[in-house]
Parts: structure tokens; sequence; C-alpha cells
């Protein structure tokens, strides 16, 4: 049912700069403890939640290894491996985020322009009072979850925005929002002068060195692409919806998300870029223990699993948030946990990096199952490889 590949990353991560804390040479992150932590975890995650594939992607001590389970296609019967092309769904939200912050280190927007500057046809609308900033962090004023049924083309999606009334004062709550983070990726490319997906595919994901990351997946590349199963089993994939690719649109491998984690955390490209990355990472408000960032969520490490599954859970998921702002927004620093999980009707991912202890964990599944499952199986592996964890229940 597995197949597992160890790699260094010379040459593939090698502008990640990895030397073992103390923590991980401990444990040797790389070694046997983390395949056993691994194997412990993820086939009874699968067989619970009947997921027919997984991959399972880990960074620790300088080396990425990658464990792989199942099927891509329950119908051929095609093994799971790196390479497999899963969709992240909201994990996309920390792609867009990054585009969002790359246009602001180029001079091309501020996070406190009002929307409607970007868009004219929303002169004159809500958006005239709603920054940048709070599109991109869910805290417009109750933007919904989704677009109402009847927002099905461009014209649909405008006429919706501009007749779009707050439930609360710009700023004041968070509500998690594909209209919202949606619309800041859209005028982000705008101000760049390009479509979005042109701004992702040609420009951002080039210059991350994501060579199997895309929107719209290729013909050469279709082979790779799972299939998603829904909740009655059937083989499923996205479809396509307003503001789908900023919200939920890409799809990866487990190889490289890890790439993107490994330069998420090294820095190592162009400043423009390194700062837009920083910039994503920043916390801009608190909502209890969770540091909104720019798509990407954040928490101070050590922490333990109750937290994290905390700011992972349904409340703060569908539930409208009190917020504490940050002015400045505080940079992300060493000592923090970011993550973010993503799903379609299909498939579920979990990605987190942990910048002072240099590690990485991708879990990608062609099935959607609950976030606290993900949350659980990844801080199992984290555990492995990082023993403070074992202290972070303290306050």
């Amino acid at each position: 049912m597995r197949s597992l590949k160890f790699r260094t990353l010379a040459g593939v991560l090698g502008c990640l700069s990895l030397a073992p804390t103390a923590a991980l040479a401990a444990n040797d992150g790389g070694g046997a403890d983390l395949g056993k932590a691994v194997e412990a975890t993820i086939p009874p995650l699968m067989k619970a939640n009947d997921i027919p594939g997984m991959a399972v992607a880990v960074l620790a001590n300088g080396e990425a290894r990658y464990f792989n389970y199942g099927v891509a296609s329950r119908e051929s019967g095609q093994a799971v491996t790196q390479d497999t092309l899963f969709e992240l769904g909201s994990i996309s939200k920390t792609f867009t985020g990054i585009l969002g912050a790359y246009a602001l280190a180029q001079g091309k927007l501020s996070l406190g322009d009002k929307a409607s500057r970007y868009q004219p046809e929303l002169k004159g609308s809500a958006f005239d009072r709603i920054s940048l900033l709070q599109l991109a962090t869910y805290s417009a004023g109750g933007l919904p979850l989704q677009f109402p049924d009847a927002v099905v083309d461009p014209s649909s999606m405008l006429a919706y925005y501009r007749g779009w009334k707050p439930d609360y004062a710009p700023g004041a709550r968070r509500l998690y929002s594909n209209p919202s983070i949606g619309l800041f990726g859209h005028l982000a490319a705008r101000s760049l002068g390009q479509p979005f997906d042109e701004a992702m595919e040609k420009g951002l994901l080039p210059k991350l060195g994501l060579s199997h990351t895309f929107i719209h997946v290729p013909a050469a590349e279709q082979s790779r692409y799972a299939w998603g199963y829904s909740k009655a089993g059937k083989p499923v994939r996205v479809g396509p919806g307003a503001l789908d690719a900023e919200a939920y649109g890409i799809k990866s491998s487990a190889a490289d998300m890890l790439k993107y984690l490994a330069i998420n955390m090294s820095g190592q490209t162009e400043p423009a870029l390194r700062r837009a990355m920083d910039a994503s990472h920043a916390a801009y408000y608190r909502v209890g223990d969770l540091h909104q960032g720019l798509g990407w969520e954040g928490y101070r490490y050590p922490l333990s699993l109750e937290r994290l599954l905390a700011g992972n859970s349904n409340e703060i998921a569908f539930q409208p948030q009190q917020v504490a702002w940050l002015n400045p927004p505080r940079p992300a620093g060493a000592d923090v946990l970011l993550n973010k999980t993503g799903s379609t009707n299909g498939f579920g991912g979990y990605v987190l990096f942990v910048p002072s202890r240099k590690i990485g964990i991708v879990m990608l599944a062609n099935r959607n199952y609950p976030n606290a499952e993900r949350v659980r199986a990844a801080y199992r592996i984290l555990s492995a490889l990082d023993p403070s964890l074992a202290h972070a229940g303290r306050p």
C-alpha cells in the first residue's frame, strides 16, 4: 500500500540552510522515529476516513522524505507518488496572499487602499470603505464563506458585490470567506496589470520554482492528476466557480509543496518576493491564539495540540470572531508555526512549517476529511521530530 522515498535537499532545496537544531538531533528527525510516526499515523487515518490515497512529505534535518500511500484513482489503480497532483483547496489562499504581497513589495498597491480603487465598478458601494487588508484577512464586515448560487459569471459577481451590505463594521470581526480573499487576489492581479491566472501561472509559480503546480492542469500533466472522492465515494474534481483560482483553485504535488514550504522558510529568492513572503507570514490581528496572516495562519511555537486544534476548529472557520489588531503588524519571526488547511469536495490537505526547527510537513489526500483529524495526524508527526512539544501545554 505504501511507498517511501528519501532524498537530500541539495539541488532541489539547496537554497535552505538546514543545520540541525539540538532538538532534532536528539531524535534524528530524518530517521527511524519519523518513519515509525508516519506509519503509525497515516494508514489508520486513511482507514478511519475511507481515504483512497495520501502523499505525505516531511522536511527535517536537511532531508526531504516522502511517504506515499494508496491510489490516485480507485478506477485505474494508479499509485500515489510524491509527484501526484492533488487539489489544494484553501491552501491556495497562501499563494494568493503572497501574490498580493508581491504587488505590495513592487509598489503596485497598499494594503490600506480601499478596494474600489482597483475596480471602478465597485465605486459607490460598501467597498469604498473596505481595505485590501480587510479583504485579505476576512474582516471586510461579514462576507460569507461562499458566493450565493446566483453568482455564475463576472457580471453577476460584480452585481453581488455592489449590492452587498456589511453586517459588521469593516475590520471588527473575522469571518472566513472565499469571496473576501478571492476579491483581494483579483484586485491584486489587476494592480499588476494581469489576469489572476496569468499572474500566478506565468509569474509567481515560476519565481517560486514550482514546475508541477497549476491552476489549469495542462494536458501533459493530466496523467498525474488524482481523482478526488465525494462523500458518496464518487470520483470528482473541482469545477469552475466565481474567483475559484484565487480562493481554492491550485493543484500541486507533495514534492512541489515541500519546495514551497522550504522557500517560505529560507527566503532565498529575489528581494521583492522575499519581502512578499515575509508580509504573508506577518500577524495582522489575533483571534485567540491564531495570528492571521495573508493566507497563512500562525501560532507562537511551541504550542499544544489543543491550541492548534482550537485555531483550526469549525468555530473559527464558520462563526464570526472579534479580532484584536496588531499595529504595526508583527513579523512572524522564527518561533512560530504557520499552517493552512484546504479542501474541495473530493480532496483534503494540510501544510505546516516551523522556521525555528526547519521542519515542514505536507499531507495531501484525495478525500475531504475533518480538519481536526489532519491536525492531530500532523502534530503526531511533528512531535516525533521535536521533543520540545512534550512540554508545550504551558500557557
